[in-house]
């Protein structure tokens, strides 16, 4: 199977970042998400959701979190993409890591693993590959806009 990576060096504390994956403000304001149901634990949901409309919801993503450690390290197990337009992806893995670095510096290391193949399959790994380096970087504009130490 086929994954997808993608590293920024982010100007923040570790837990900033972490946080910024599991907290509904935070994703609202640099990925957009409309609502969450995320229970940090081992075992616990991972529900996000986008273009929530009266009647419906545009994309959801949804997981069960394998490993949680606070500042440190997120992965979601058995994730899901269900969108209105394509078969639903899934199950994979999103691996959310951190690294302190110097000069109050941290590495972000996002690895999203469990791409099959196919004609749809093909497309959504092209458009997650393209689309994560852009959707790092609006975290790290986010985070150090906002003054996020």
């Amino acid at each position: 199977m086929r994954k997808v990576e993608a590293s920024i060096i982010i100007k923040t504390k570790p837990e900033v970042i972490i946080n910024a994956f599991t907290e509904l403000e935070m994703l609202n304001n640099w990925w957009g998400v409309e609502r969450v149901l995320i229970d940090k634990k081992i075992g616990g949901v991972y529900i996000l959701a986008w273009n929530i409309g009266d009647q419906s919801i545009g994309f959801v993503t949804a997981g069960k979190i394998k490993e949680y450690r606070y500042g440190e390290l997120l992965v979601i197990d058995n994730l899901v993409n269900l969108n209105p337009e394509k078969p639903f992806f899934g199950p994979m893995l999103l691996t959310i890591e951190t690294k302190t670095l110097e000069n109050d510096l941290t590495e972000l290391n996002l690895c999203q693993d469990g791409y099959q193949y196919g004609k749809d399959w093909d497309w959504y790994y092209r458009a997650v590959k393209k689309a994560w380096p852009k959707v790092l970087l609006s975290l790290k504009n986010y985070i150090e806009d906002n003054n996020q130490f």
